[in-house]
């Protein structure tokens, strides 16, 4: 038995209108990689570097560098809706060590700054769990693969 949003998605996909929540997913899609475009200038800066070495990132005058260019690429990937997967990938690669590394807040002794730590990782893991979706789900409505699936489709 469906429901009587599933009823109306389904009737609309059927007559080849757009449901209103299909608009949701693209703004959801940039909300998600607004972080990963605007922080990219931060890894190019000396501070941002020394911090992360600080913290024990190997070769953090390439490795900080590095990773906001793979930060950015999988967002913007992700906004436009292209290669989406990939991008979440992209991202998924760039989070995971740098959670790790640089908000371990368990080895943080001052609790202010554990707290702060802790809210940055589980800020990261949420983000996370986006990019995790991402990878399953794909870009959705009003993007460029679902451009491409519904041209070969045809």
């Amino acid at each position: 038995m469906t429901s009587h949003v599933e009823h109306r998605v389904r009737a609309s996909d059927i007559r080849g209108e757009i449901d209103v929540t299909s608009y949701l997913v693209p703004i959801g899609r940039l909300l998600f990689a607004a972080i990963f475009l605007t922080t990219i200038i931060g890894h190019f800066k000396a501070e941002t570097i020394q911090h992360a070495a600080a913290a024990g990132v190997p070769l953090a005058s390439i490795a900080v560098p590095l990773s906001g260019i793979i930060a950015f690429i999988g967002g913007l990937s992700v906004a436009l809706g292209y290669k989406a997967k990939l991008g979440a990938l992209l991202i998924v690669l760039f989070l995971v060590p740098v959670t790790l590394m640089m908000h371990a807040f368990w080895k943080v002794d001052d609790p202010a700054t554990r707290q702060i730590q802790m809210i940055m990782f589980m800020k990261n893991l949420s983000m996370l769990g986006a990019a995790l979706m991402l990878i399953h789900q794909g870009a959705g409505p009003f993007s460029f693969d679902n451009m491409e699936r519904t041209r070969r489709s045809r």
